[in-house]
């Protein structure tokens, strides 16, 4: 008897929890092969410090940009706009670097060097630089402004943008036509007074003129001290403005440069600059920092602090753009 009791229990289990698996999987096997949820995207960086290829997760990617490229202490909305923004450069980079590879990094998508890609630091960075608890604090933010964007980028009609961004733009942002000569319908000038409250607002770089002519290429130190102030100095003379007041290009000496090429040469902070002379010395004086085009995250910062959300700070700085989800 309990020989077939224990025979009938056999049965029954067989019955009820074998039997429908075996249903439900021969039913797979005819609609085909079951779906497999996709695994995360994966970024393959070149990490200059370490001299070598590194795979990351794309969010785990984006998270160390926003931290390389935007203070921490910077609020929720504001690093937000930063993510969407880096997100969106990222993928567009990969794309690409897929059709065609980076000479300066053929095995990768991107590289650490934030002159040529963006700034990028790995976890940990953020404890040593403001201490084990605050730091913790501000991976966790950064964390969570990445979390709260997942997936979301910006495009301009369906495709993805170039998403430039720079540190404070002086008070009113720079289209990319004034500062690379090609227009691009989404990258135009806006205004950004909140750029005012940018501790690097104002920049100042002092040179002897000897070192000036040996910068540039120039004789300006055997000229005479008359011909280099402005506004009637001849010595040094701007010959065309960008409609946001920087400079195009800058006559010195005999030689002609563009604001961007000058700013690049002498390590100005921006195109937007004045000079002075005292005796043997020129003093530039830069207002804002970065090229100016695209997303100003000091900007972005004091339109956070009046309360504005990521979405209006993305609409402000990239014009007719789309957030969108990918």
């Amino acid at each position: 008897m309990r020989k077939l009791l224990g025979i009938a229990i056999i049965f029954l289990f067989a019955l009820v929890i074998i039997l429908p698996s075996l249903i439900i999987k021969g039913l797979g096997s005819l609609r085909g092969p079951v779906e497999v949820e996709t695994q995360e995207r994966v970024v393959r960086l070149w990490d200059q410090a370490r001299g070598e290829v590194i795979v990351l997760p794309l969010e785990t990617y984006v998270a160390g940009v926003v931290a390389g490229e935007m203070p921490a202490e910077f609020e929720l909305e504001a690093l937000k706009a930063q993510a969407v923004a880096a997100r969106t450069y990222t993928l567009k980079k990969i794309e690409e670097a897929r059709a065609k590879p980076d000479s300066k990094h053929p095995q990768a998508d991107l590289c650490t060097d934030p002159s040529h890609c963006q700034a990028w630091v790995p976890e940990g960075v953020l404890r040593q630089k403001y201490g084990f608890w605050r730091g913790l604090r501000y991976e966790k933010k950064i964390r969570q402004a990445v979390e709260a964007t997942r997936g979301l980028v910006l495009t301009y009609q369906g495709e993805l943008i170039v998403p430039v961004y720079h540190s404070n733009s002086g008070g009113r942002t720079e289209s990319a036509a004034a500062v690379w000569g090609y227009d691009i319908p989404y990258l135009q000038s806006v205004p950004s007074p909140w750029d005012r409250e940018a501790p690097r607002f104002r920049n100042t770089v002092t040179f002897t003129l000897a070192e000036l002519d040996q910068k540039l290429g120039v004789n300006l130190s055997v000229v005479p001290a008359a011909a280099l102030i402005p506004p009637k100095g001849q010595a040094i003379k701007v010959e065309e403005y960008t409609p946001t007041g920087r400079i195009k290009t800058i006559k010195i000496g005999n030689k002609t440069f563009k604001g961007t090429e000058l700013r690049q040469l002498l390590g100005l902070s921006s195109t937007d600059f004045t000079w002075q002379v005292q005796g043997d010395r020129i003093t530039f004086i830069s207002v804002g920092n970065g090229h100016g085009v695209g997303l100003s995250q000091y900007g972005a910062n004091g339109m956070a602090k009046e309360g504005k959300n990521f979405l209006d700070i993305l609409y402000h700085y990239y014009r007719g753009v789309k957030v969108e989800k990918r």
